[in-house]
């Protein structure tokens, strides 16, 4: 089962500010991993990550049209902190949800999107790994 700690929901909130951006990959149309630095990632809720793509129709957005597995990586060097989390992302249109998603990511992210012409993505985590720690949903395929 997976259930993000207080430290993890902690951590990924301020990940920017510690000048730790989260490192997301996502699957191009050719096949390849696309890694991209996501200032938004934060936690949604027990199992989901969010983040908010800027580009409203394109990178990310197309990308997740024909593949929806996500991965990211949260590493702090200093503290010596790292974990790994996988799993299906989407589009989300609910304006509720793309609120709650826009006011919970840094001031400076905001700034890049004042108009809020970005995408909401939620993604449901099949597992999460780290120093010690293998979490998987139960009914989870996800790689090992």
């Amino acid at each position: 089962m997976i259930e993000l700690s207080d430290e993890m929901q902690r951590r990924l909130a301020t990940a920017l500010v510690d000048r730790c951006p989260v490192v997301a990959a996502s699957i191009e149309l050719d096949g390849y991993p696309k890694l991209s630095f996501y200032g938004s990632c934060q936690a949604f809720s027990a199992d989901q990550l969010a983040l908010w793509h800027r580009s409203p129709d394109s990178g990310l957005i197309t990308r997740l049209g024909s593949n929806d597995r996500m991965a990211f990586l949260y590493r702090h060097p200093i503290d010596r902190v790292s974990w790994q989390f996988f799993g299906r992302a989407r589009v989300v249109t609910d304006p509720e949800i793309r609120d709650r998603i826009y006011d919970n990511m840094p001031e400076i992210e905001k700034m890049l999107d004042k108009e809020r012409k970005g995408q909401a993505v939620v993604v449901d985590l099949d597992r999460v790994t780290g120093a010690g720690l293998d979490m998987r949903r139960e009914d989870s395929q996800s790689p090992d």
